[in-house]
């Protein structure tokens, strides 16, 4: 079963679509384990191969950032993405996990927008998956 950790804050607007998110995709994607994280603690015990659904500021559409370089490379970050990114980093570093694998959510996209390419990914991964690839 995949598991997607999912970051944000219901306090910030900006950065809590993802998790307003999470009802639609339990129900739409019952094979899928979404588990709400603290992106700073904790993130080697959840696997060595992640996947992370959070708010990505710079970014005009959904899209997968499949390498933790690629974050700072394209200068989509923000201090919160600064943060997840070092602490990846530092993860792959010592060797506690393989791979990441990050759902970018812009911030300011409407919820509807968001959901369906947010789906879009989700469906295409899980085709892979059965496919064996």
């Amino acid at each position: 079963m995949m598991k997607v950790l999912v970051f944000g804050n219901l306090l910030l607007e900006n950065d809590s679509l993802p998790l307003r998110l999470l009802p639609k995709l339990r129900e739409r994607f019952f094979d899928v384990e979404f588990k709400e994280v603290d992106p700073t603690e904790g993130l080697e015990s959840e696997g060595r191969d992640l996947v992370i659904l959070d708010s990505v500021e710079g970014i005009d559409e959904v899209m997968v950032i499949d390498s933790i370089e690629r974050l700072h490379a394209n200068r989509v970050c923000s201090m919160h993405d600064f943060d997840l990114g070092y602490n990846l980093k530092l993860l792959k570093k010592v060797g506690k996990i393989d791979s990441v694998r990050i759902i970018g959510v812009p911030m300011g996209i409407g919820e509807g927008e968001a959901m369906n390419q947010i789906q879009s990914i989700l469906r295409k991964w899980a085709a892979q998956d059965m496919q064996g690839s």
